[in-house]
């Protein structure tokens, strides 16, 4: 061998690919000049292409060989489309009926890919994320040129139709959800308004703590026959209404009348904050201030009889100067210290003694729905507010002192006697 000549090894070696994966490349080339997404695109369906011809052999067999025992044949292909990236894009779908011609074979890959849930899961989740319907296609990842151009599902209509279809399958799942296997410790119950609607919301909290949507009413206002029947629609699905539970309202005289009508044994807890701003909202600034000090400084007192008294004082000594704040501190004033009177630990209390969980809820589906300017009727806001319900609870957390409700849970259990409710107990 002359010194000069080098022995060639496997990467000297020209590499040579079979022609189906050098003509494949070249496709994709086009599509790499436009970025990694439309590389990943035109991969993608590339390879959906081969589980689609996978698909076709193992339920036919290899082409051109003869089975007679085959009970499926090849049925050539048509037109179809899948979903890809908040859009349709046109793919051939092939065909399979079975061997007597009498029936269309499903093609199990294709089946998955051309499902629309996805498309409906993309189209809320944009709406709910603020982008317009008008400018829904501006929100889509970029899928080049050759795929773009074949898309469809990206109108305004179409959108507008699949958000429609969407939510209105959200709200039916909420109202129609059973209820009988949660293990309710509380529930809060609150209103919010929508275009000239008010929307009754439930909230429940479990005894590990997790936090759910139940169910919506929708009403003019905010009164005692829309709240009964948001409450009556929970016992109908399931709810217990017989085992005491802690009843969390903002002191409104509808919902307090619509829960001792619907549940037997409810022990209310009033919202120390709405409270506080009922009270304050009647003094004057320089008096407020004060006043707010000390109603927060009773209220987490840890002795429900001396916060009580000191509420008490206060309403004497506003009887003069501030009658209207008096009257609105005395009334339902022992109701606002049911917690304390249950012994609930200051972690868990935080979360019982307002409201605040159930209107973090109620500002979320606000929020989803700020950039509606035309709302057309009562189901619209339903579907809305549901749809809101829904993506707030994904962002939920057990309340903090969760470790604590099963102890609750005792308490509240302990307010029957055998011979009936023990008012002296949930009072």
């Amino acid at each position: 061998m002359s010194k000069h000549t080098q022995p060639t090894g496997p990467a000297d070696r020209e590499l040579v690919l079979p022609e189906q994966v050098t003509v494949a490349l070249g496709e994709l080339a086009d599509a790499a000049r436009e970025g990694l997404l439309a590389l990943a695109v035109g991969t993608g369906l590339g390879v959906l292409g081969e589980l689609l011809a996978a698909d076709v052999d193992r339920l036919v067999g290899p082409k051109g060989r003869h089975n007679p025992d085959r009970t499926a044949v090849r049925h050539g292909a048509e037109p179809g489309q899948v979903t890809l990236g908040g859009r349709r894009v046109r793919v051939d779908r092939p065909r399979i009926r079975s061997a007597d011609g009498t029936q269309e074979v499903l093609v199990p890959t294709w089946a998955a890919f051309a499902s629309t849930e996805l498309l409906d899961q993309l189209a809320v989740e944009r709406m709910l994320a603020k982008l317009s319907t008008r400018r829904y296609q501006a929100g889509l990842e970029p899928v080049g040129t050759a795929v773009e151009q074949t898309a469809s599902g990206t109108s305004k209509s179409a959108v507008s139709r699949r958000f429609v279809a969407a939510t209105e399958h959200a709200l039916a799942e909420l109202l129609a959800a059973d209820v009988s296997s949660l293990d309710l410790v509380a529930l809060m119950v609150d209103g919010v308004h929508v275009a000239g609607h008010c929307c009754v919301v439930a909230l429940g909290i479990t005894g590990d703590g997790t936090k759910v949507p139940l169910g919506l009413a929708e009403g003019a206002t905010e009164n005692a026959t829309v709240v009964t029947d948001l409450l009556a629609g929970l016992r109908d699905r399931g709810m217990d209404t017989q085992r005491p539970i802690l009843v969390v309202i903002d002191g409104a005289k509808a919902l307090r009348r619509a829960v001792t009508d619907v549940f037997d044994h409810p022990v209310v807890q009033r919202c120390q904050l709405h409270k506080l701003r009922n009270v304050t909202d009647r003094l004057p600034d320089a008096v407020a201030s004060t006043v707010a000090k000390r109603m927060r400084r009773a209220y987490h007192h840890t002795d429900p009889l001396v916060a009580q008294a000191e509420l008490e004082a206060l309403a004497r000594e506003l009887d003069r100067s501030h009658p209207g704040a008096a009257n609105s501190l005395r009334e339902g004033l022992a109701e606002t210290l049911t917690i304390g009177r249950l012994q609930v630990p200051p972690t868990l209390a935080r979360t019982l003694r307002s409201t605040n969980s159930i209107e973090s809820m109620i500002s979320i589906c606000r929020d989803h729905a700020s950039n509606v300017k035309r709302w057309r009727d009562g189901q619209m806001a339903l579907r809305w507010v549901a749809a809101g319900m829904g993506e707030a609870a994904k962002q939920f957390r057990r309340v903090n002192g969760h470790l604590h409700l099963a102890a609750l849970r005792a308490t509240l259990d302990a307010t029957v006697t055998p011979t009936g409710y023990n008012e002296e107990d949930a009072a």
